[in-house]
């Protein structure tokens, strides 16, 4: 993987992880009900959902590309797609009714083993979160080249910026409750995210296969 191959995954990746979302909101709720430092069993929970559907993603994946153009382009072209569609619905979304939120993940959840499980079965239930893996891990991946160091390096890189934007937001849930969570300030986010992810849709559909 080249340098700038690598600094293109890290800003699709800092897009990704800084846009509020299902794990977001897990742990900004459970932050808020249970207190921050548990929040870190939650973001654990997820960046490890991440590696589970990391390596699902790209098993038997490079060996298919490499001898499948057709495969190649599907793979491709569905996940440029995916990317744009979740821009879009990024762009035009309202806002987050958090109440719902704290209705969906009970408050009962108050030891760091089930928060870390609940986050797991978040991250790993997330129909998102399975698509955007598997659209965009193939995209980076040289199928000439060795897979599990280029693996690693995208998966670490992903799981190493979830952990940190999370708990940015473990942070800002607890030093500002509500404050995020303000539809205006949730809309302004989106937008600038999704204009990002329908920009990045465009060029991985533009992109060949070497």
């Amino acid at each position: 993987m080249t340098l700038q191959s690598w600094l293109i995954y890290l800003v699709l990746v800092f897009a990704a992880v800084s846009t509020p979302g299902p794990a977001v909101l897990f742990i900004m709720t459970n932050t808020t009900l249970h207190g921050w430092r548990k929040s870190i069993y939650a973001a654990l929970g997820n960046i490890v959902g991440l590696f589970i559907l990391g390596v699902i993603a790209v098993t038997g994946l490079g060996a298919l590309l490499s001898t499948s153009e057709l495969i190649f382009n599907l793979v491709k072209y569905a996940g440029a797609t995916y990317l744009v569609y979740l821009g879009l619905k990024l762009f035009f979304q309202k806002g987050i009714d958090l109440n719902a939120m704290q209705a969906r993940f009970s408050p009962e959840v108050k030891s760091a083993k089930k928060i870390f499980i609940q986050a797991l079965g978040v991250a790993m239930s997330n129909p998102k979160a399975i698509v955007f893996l598997t659209a965009l891990l193939p995209q980076f991946l040289h199928v000439e080249r060795p897979l599990i160091p280029q693996f690693s390096l995208l998966i670490l890189t992903l799981m190493f910026f979830s952990f940190a934007f999370l708990m940015f937001y473990a942070l800002l849930a607890h030093k500002a409750q509500f404050w995020l969570m303000q539809p205006h300030r949730i809309k302004m986010f989106g937008r600038v995210s999704g204009s990002i992810f329908v920009g990045f849709g465009a060029l991985l559909a533009t992109s060949s296969h070497r």
